[in-house]
């Protein structure tokens, strides 16, 4: 893949994360805190719908995609089991009238049940389509199904403010579920010629056989990584309130600012690295990048810990704790994408189950933090627990990629990260309390920052300093 088609897939994942830091923040001015909260169960919902109705046959769809001849019918052989199992159990849960949006938001509506199952298989699809624009490599394609559902959901909010239309929960759930519609579709549109081909073909048994021994193992490993990342909101539905929910989901949606670095570093990581896997060369830099990506990280926490009261001017009073539990949200995104540079060894030595096994023991991690924070402590609780389980998850996938392949020097790694989370987790609980300590704690892992990796900033500000000339 050139530069040029990875910047084209980065419009996508880049554009959404922007977007998404508007749109939740906009919506907490117009509608109550309760169906903001509530909102985000169903994101989780739709999140795990993916999970669980796929069986694996996402990731086997992607594996098996070069080597197919009749990519149509591999299309269909992946997409039709779940989409069967998926629409069969909606259809049993609407019997039973508003018991789906009971489950999710305590407020049994038949139409809401409705509009929630839409959303379930529309988005379903949506992952399967994506899927053919993705291997196909038709990235612009691929980033404007992205960004067109969030800009969508910005219009309708818009639209409601312009027509003083009622704030209430149908439609909030109805402006996101037409967003999930339309992405899908869009999708539909670009992969007519596809989805089309794959309808008049026949389902091959053995290949779906195939495809489902190697996908169904996949599912633990998404299902433990999928509770490592919503586990928090479930807990926070059942042990706090749906205004915790929506004080620590805005928090996340600041935090998504990280996820820039994330996405962007992911699109282009991965190939790198197996490409120099591949040659025999080149995995010394392994060391360098996981060197800037920790300044990057340190970085980052530093500066939401210095900067976090400024989100307090763009959220109504009712969310004022957010400014204390943002710092913890960015160390999902943050850890994880510093667990990417030092998880190669797993990756090269083809050992996936190890990637598995952090999974799992970050996600025990979780619950037991969640279990125990956020009675005391709701919204700041589950970011605790959250901050701290992606430490657990990335300090395993560095020891597991260790052991499967080679030493790599880590002390700098663990300190940082330590001082980091130490820090968030303070911060988030007491910070408060302990306001001017917390700002001079931060302003202290800054300086030490500039010195220790002095030389890491001079390169990059000399890179840039090049590049502007150049242009100029």
């Amino acid at each position: 893949m050139t530069p040029k088609q990875i910047a084209v897939f980065a419009i996508g994942p880049v554009g959404g994360a922007l977007l998404g830091l508007i749109s939740l923040p906009v919506i907490t001015w117009f509608f109550s805190q309760e169906d903001v909260g509530r909102m985000a169960m169903l994101q989780v919902t739709v999140g795990f719908g993916i999970l669980l109705f796929s069986l694996g046959l996402d990731q086997a769809y992607v594996r098996e995609f070069h080597e197919a001849e009749n990519k149509p019918a591999l299309l269909k052989s992946a997409m039709l089991p779940g989409l069967v199992m998926l629409v069969i159990m909606l259809l049993v849960l609407l019997a039973f009238g508003g018991a789906l949006s009971d489950m999710l938001f305590d407020v049994a509506n038949w139409h809401l049940s409705v509009l929630v199952a839409f959303a379930l298989v529309a988005n379903y699809i949506s992952r399967f389509l994506s899927l053919v624009l993705r291997m196909n490599e038709r990235g612009l394609a691929f980033s404007m199904s992205q960004l067109l559902p969030k800009l969508l959901l910005l219009v309708i909010i818009g639209g409601y403010v312009a027509i003083d239309a009622e704030k209430n929960l149908t439609n909030l759930v109805l402006a996101n579920t037409a967003a999930i519609g339309l992405v899908c579709a869009i999708y539909g549109w670009n992969t007519r010629v596809e989805w089309v081909a794959g309808i008049r073909t026949r389902l091959d048994i053995e290949k779906l056989k195939s495809m489902l021994r190697f996908g169904l193992p996949l599912i633990l490993g998404g299902l433990a990584f999928w509770g490592l990342t919503a586990i928090d909101k479930l807990f926070l539905r059942s042990l706090a309130n749906f205004e915790e929910l929506a004080v620590y989901s805005v928090s996340v949606s600041f935090a998504a600012a990280a996820t820039i670095l994330q996405s962007v570093f992911s699109t282009v990581w991965a190939p790198t690295v197996y490409k120099w896997a591949s040659v025999g060369k080149g995995l010394e830099n392994v060391h360098k990048v996981t060197r800037y990506i920790l300044a990057l990280v340190v970085l980052g926490f530093a500066l939401a810990g210095l900067l976090s009261w400024v989100v307090i001017y763009f959220l109504p009073s009712n969310y004022a704790g957010v400014q204390w539990v943002v710092v913890s949200c960015i160390g999902f995104p943050l850890l994880y994408t510093l667990s990417e540079t030092t998880v190669v060894g797993i990756g090269i030595s083809r050992r996936s189950s190890f990637s598995m096994l952090a999974a799992l023991i970050a996600f025990v991690v979780s619950l037991i933090g969640n279990w125990w924070l956020i009675p005391p402590y709701g919204a700041g609780g589950a970011a605790v627990s959250t901050c701290v389980s992606f430490w657990v998850f990335f300090f395993l996938r560095t020891e597991f990629s260790i052991y499967l392949w080679k030493p790599i020097p880590r002390t700098l790694l663990y300190v940082f990260t330590l001082v980091c989370v130490a820090g968030a987790v303070v911060f988030t609980l007491w910070g408060e309390v302990l306001r001017g300590w917390m700002m001079g704690y931060w302003l202290a892992v800054l300086a030490v920052w500039g010195v220790v990796f002095r030389s890491e900033s001079r390169e990059a500000l000399g890179f840039l300093v090049r590049k502007v000339k150049r242009e100029a």
